[in-house]
C-alpha cells in the first residue's frame, strides 16, 4: 500500500521541523521521517548538550581562579560529571518536546519513525509501508567520521557522540583532532579535571582560522595545561592494560602517548550510504555529500538536500537558513540563494573565537587592497571588569570600496559582538557606518568603531 502526500522530509535535524511546519501550514500534506529521536546532531549531540557542559567547565574554571576576585572558596572544587551530564540531558530533552509540540500542532504534518530508503525518484520505503510525493527534501546530517588510521580497529575508542554519555571523568583523555570539536571537549574535560592531549596533525591548532588567532589558541591551551602535540604526522594506536596507546611520530616529545580514553575529532561524513540515493538517481561524491545548486536542488529537480548532508555550511545556522532559503523560493516566490550568506562561525573555546567573512590569510589571496586593524582585548573596558583580556579583534577592509571582508574576534562575548560586524556587511554599507555608531558601555562591542576607526594599509 503506497501513502500520498505533497512533501516527504527525511531527517528532522535543524532545516526538517520547520520546513515540515512551513509546508503544512501553506496547506500541504507533509511527512516528515526520523529514524532516531528528533532534532538532529545539534539539539542531541551537537551545540545543545556541548555549549551546556562549556558553561559547566567555566563555572568550575571561575570557581578554581575565584581568589583572583576576592572570592575565596575553602576546600578541593569537587565536580561531578554524572551531575553535569544529568543537567545536559534534561536541555535536550527540553528541546525534543519542543520540537514534538510543534510538530504535533502543525495540521497536516505526520511524522514517522523509522529508516527511510529510496525505491523510486518520487517513493520512499518506511518499514512496510511505501511513502509517494512530488517533492523530497533530504535532511539527514552527518556524523562522526572514523579515519582508516593503524590499529583504530583495535581500541575503544570515543566520538563526540559517545563522549557525552560519560558518567566519570576520563583520567587522562586523548584528543585526536585540532578543530573545532577537539579543541571545545579538550578544554571542556581539561577544566572539568582530567589530564588532556590534543594531538593534531596541522602545524596550528584550528589552522582553517586566522593564522593569529590559532596561534593565540595554542598559547591558551598551554597556559591551561593541555598538552599539544602538534605536526603528528603519523599516528596510531594500540590497547593497553589500563587504557590506550597513541603512537605520535613527530619532531619533538615522546613517541607515544598513554591515556585512559581517546576521543576521535577529524572530520565527519554525511548519513547518506543507507538511503538507496541511487534508486532516486541522486548524485553524491565521493565521500557522500549531496551536490546541490544555489537553491538546494540536487540533480534530481524535485529532490532537495539541506543541511550538513549536502556540504554547503556544516552549522546550525547554515542548516536553518537552508529551510528558508527553500521554503521562501517554493512558498513566497522569492530567489534566494546560499551563495548571498556571508561565512560567519564560532568556536566555541573559552573565550570563543569567532569569525566572519574572509580571514586575514584570504582576503590578502584575493590581491585587493586592503586596511587593517587589530586591538588588543585587554583595551576592551568590558573585558578588563570581567577579568577576561585575553585575545584580541582583527578587522579587514577593502581599501578601494570601504566594504568590510572579514573580522576575527578571539575574546569574551566575541561570538555576540561579530554580529555587528555581519549585519554591517550584509547591509553592503562602509566600515564608516560602524565608526559613526554610537555603542554602549561598556560592552565588548563598543570597541568595533574604535576598531575600525584604526584602520591602516596592509603591509
Amino acid at each position: 500500500m503506497t501513502t500520498n502526500f505533497d512533501a516527504i522530509i527525511i531527517g528532522s535535524g535543524q532545516a526538517g521541523p520547520f520546513l515540515a511546519v512551513r509546508l503544512a501550514s501553506a496547506g500541504r500534506k507533509v511527512a516528515l521521517i526520523e529514524r532516531n529521536v528528533l532534532g538532529g546532531t545539534c539539539v542531541n549531540t551537537g551545540c545543545t548538550p556541548t555549549k551546556a557542559m562549556v558553561a559547566c567547565a567555566k563555572v568550575a574554571h571561575i570557581a578554581r581562579e575565584a581568589a583572583k576576585f576576592g572570592v575565596h572558596i575553602h576546600g578541593d572544587i569537587g565536580v561531578s560529571l554524572a551531575e553535569i551530564k544529568s543537567r545536559s540531558d534534561q536541555i535536550v530533552q527540553n528541546s525534543r518536546d519542543s520540537l514534538r509540540k510543534m510538530l504535533d500542532n502543525a495540521e497536516g504534518c505526520t511524522v514517522i519513525n523509522g529508516q527511510a530508503r529510496f525505491t523510486s525518484p518520487h517513493e520512499v520505503q518506511v518499514g512496510d509501508e511505501t511513502l509517494r510525493a512530488d517533492q523530497l527534501f533530504i535532511n539527514v546530517g552527518g556524523r562522526a567520521a572514523t579515519p582508516d588510521l593503524p590499529g583504530v580497529n583495535d581500541i575503544k575508542f570515543l566520538t563526540n557522540s559517545t563522549l557525552l554519555q560519560l558518567t566519570e571523568l576520563p583520567r587522562h583523555l586523548i584528543v585526536v583532532g585540532g578543530g573545532a570539536v577537539g579543541v571545545e571537549f579538550a578544554q571542556i574535560f581539561r577544566r572539568l579535571g582530567s589530564e588532556v592531549t590534543l594531538v593534531e596533525m596541522k602545524s596550528a591548532l584550528v589552522h582553517r582560522e586566522d593564522a593569529a588567532a590559532s596561534k593565540l589558541m595554542s598559547e591558551l591551551f598551554e597556559q591551561e595545561g593541555i598538552h599539544l602535540r602538534l605536526n603528528s604526522e603519523c599516528v596510531s594506536f594500540s590497547p593497553l592494560p589500563d587504557g590506550i596507546c597513541v603512537h605520535v611520530s613527530c619532531k619533538s616529545d615522546e613517541p607515544e602517548v598513554h591515556g585512559s580514553h581517546v576521543l576521535l575529532a577529524m572530520g565527519r561524513v554525511p548519513n547518506t550510504s543507507d538511503l538507496g540515493l541511487n534508486q532516486a538517481g541522486v548524485n553524491t561524491d565521493h565521500q557522500g555529500f549531496i551536490p546541490v545548486d544555489d537553491q538546494l536542488r540536487t540533480n534530481v529537480p524535485h529532490i532537495w538536500a539541506l543541511g550538513d548532508c549536502n556540504r554547503r555550511g556544516a552549522f546550525t545556522h547554515t542548516s536553518y537558513n537552508d529551510f528558508e532559503i527553500v521554503a521562501a523560493n517554493l512558498l513566497d516566490g522569492a530567489t534566494r540563494r546560499v551563495t548571498d550568506r556571508i561565512p560567519v562561525r564560532a568556536t566555541y573555546s573559552d573565550p570563543p573565537l569567532a569569525q566572519v567573512g574572509m580571514t586575514e590569510e584570504e582576503a590578502r589571496a584575493t590581491g585587493r587592497q586592503l586596511l587593517i586593524a587589530i586591538r588588543p582585548m585587554r583595551s576592551v573596558a568590558r573585558a578588563i571588569e570581567k577579568g577576561e583580556t585575553f585575545g584580541f579583534m582583527k578587522a579587514i577592509v577593502d581599501a578601494t570600496t570601504k566594504r568590510i571582508l572579514g573580522a576575527t574576534i578571539f575574546g569574551v562575548g566575541g561570538d555576540e559582538a561579530i554580529h555587528c560586524i555581519l549585519s554591517t556587511m550584509y547591509a553592503d554599507q562602509p566600515y564608516t557606518t560602524l565608526t559613526h555608531a554610537v555603542h554602549i558601555h561598556p560592552t565588548v562591542s563598543e570597541l568595533i568603531p574604535t576598531l575600525l576607526g584604526s584602520l591602516k594599509p596592509a603591509d
